[in-house]
């Protein structure tokens, strides 16, 4: 737990353009009311990084972190609660929180090889998740025909994968020809879901 009772330590990652989107504008709603909750939250916009996205040689080769990284697996370590918002592009994760994700959750940091096991260690136990995902698919469609690609991704193969869990979702759209109410709805569901944390 966070150091004032019922408080947590939340890093909230924003996977896209920081300001002007609603992805932004729904980030930012999540972590005003978890301050408000008084929870300690630290912001993490990832546009505003200076990174290689690319992981260059996999696993052969041992790619130097650059600052920002270390200080994004710092942050990671600290966090008892992570929020990950992102918009879906054609089906998955933008290509950025793609590259972050490959750079930062290294084996020896977010999980460890076992000899003789088909499955590594999960590292990263003990913190719980929440998406705040966008897209312009409606996301019934996104789930029953699509099979919601980058929610099981974010989900099953990254954060359960490393221990980190429960993960929970609020998927929000179409953005795209949304109404006023619409958006006041959806930042009034973020808002909720960090009160309640």
């Amino acid at each position: 737990m966070g150091s004032k009772t019922g408080s947590k330590r939340v890093l909230l990652i924003a996977a896209h353009d920081s300001d002007g989107t609603f992805g932004s504008a729904l980030a930012q709603a999540y972590a005003d009311a978890a301050r408000q909750a008084g929870h300690d939250v630290q912001l993490l916009a990832l546009d505003r990084l200076a990174f290689d996205p690319i992981l260059h040689h996999g696993y052969k080769v041992v790619q130097e972190l650059e600052p920002d990284l270390k200080k994004a697996q710092e942050l990671i370590t600290w966090a008892e609660h992570l929020v990950f918002a992102f918009p879906v592009w054609w089906g998955g994760v933008p290509a950025l929180l793609k590259g972050f994700l490959e750079r930062t959750m290294l084996p020896g940091f977010a999980f460890k090889y076992q000899k003789g096991k088909a499955f590594p260690a999960k590292l990263l136990v003990g913190r719980t998740a929440q998406l705040l995902v966008t897209m312009d698919t409606p996301p019934w469609y996104y789930r029953l025909v699509y099979r919601a690609p980058a929610i099981r991704q974010m989900k099953t193969t990254t954060l359960e994968f490393c221990g980190i869990a429960p993960v929970k979702t609020l998927t929000c759209g179409p953005i795209l020809g949304s109404t006023a109410d619409q958006r006041a709805a959806w930042l009034a569901q973020a808002r909720a879901l960090a009160a309640r944390l």
